[in-house]
């Protein structure tokens, strides 16, 4: 939500764009969050009528997101490590544009991910108190 509304923003007005943002993605609940939207619309729809056009949208698709406690919503929303492998595939694969079978981009990718998960070596934020949210919440 917030990449998507910020190609809409100019860069000294984006702070305060994305301060009236977080109080949308980081309400408690669903309604909290469509009465932050309301008031950021009040706000900004003048100078910036997408974001608010496009934050109603995809309402339907970011309300499962305020199910979650907020222990684990960061790391559901977080799309960072996503992002880089994705990169890292699309790095690898780019140069090759035939592939003799559908099984030498299984192995490519596989040797990829075996290469690149030797740098992962960060900690997630918080992830006790995530991972403690995660076993109640999906015991299985």
């Amino acid at each position: 939500m917030l990449r998507n509304s910020f190609k809409f923003v100019g860069g000294e007005e984006r702070n305060e764009v994305a301060a009236e943002l977080k109080k949308i993605y980081t309400a408690v609940t669903a309604e909290a969050a469509k009465a932050a939207l309301v008031r950021f619309r009040k706000i900004y729809d003048e100078g910036f009528p997408a974001i608010g056009k496009s934050c109603e949208a995809d309402w339907e698709n970011l309300i499962p997101f305020f199910d979650y406690p907020k222990e684990i919503r960061k790391d559901i929303y977080s799309t960072n490590a996503i992002e880089s492998l994705n990169r890292s595939f699309r790095k690898i694969s780019r140069n090759r544009n035939l592939f003799p079978f559908s099984e030498a981009v299984y192995k490519l990718f596989y040797l990829v991910i075996k290469n690149i998960s030797k740098k992962w070596t960060m900690p997630i934020q918080n992830w006790p108190a995530a991972l403690n949210r995660f076993s109640i919440e999906f015991e299985d």
